[in-house]
């Protein structure tokens, strides 16, 4: 059985493959502005100002943002180098959702 962890990471290969995933800074954003990201993933260890900025406009739009993951850790799951994704797909956003509240409860 694989893990809440991968699982996460495996969804974020899938949403990808069915359009449903916004990749890099500056299109996560203008997405965010628009109402189109329902849950973000940023990585861990992205500077100070990028995190800083993706907080702030994430809790202005009220959208969930995780940031358990690596740089490395998304970049291999959705097959390119990125520091942040924002899924715009409302199933996806759910699982995702329910697998970070279990893996941060440590389910």
């Amino acid at each position: 059985m694989i893990n809440q962890r991968q699982q996460i990471l495996n969804l974020l290969g899938l949403a990808r493959r069915a359009g449903q995933l916004v990749t890099g800074e500056g299109m996560v954003l203008t997405a965010l502005q628009k109402d189109q990201v329902r849950i973000v993933l940023l990585a861990s260890d992205a500077g100070q100002a990028t995190i800083k900025k993706v907080t702030d406009k994430c809790q202005t739009h009220q959208v969930r943002m995780v940031n358990d993951f690596t740089r490395l850790e998304i970049s291999q799951a959705i097959g390119q180098a990125r520091t942040i994704v924002g899924i715009t797909g409302a199933g996806f956003a759910k699982k995702i959702h329910q697998l970070t509240t279990k893996l941060n409860e440590g389910e």
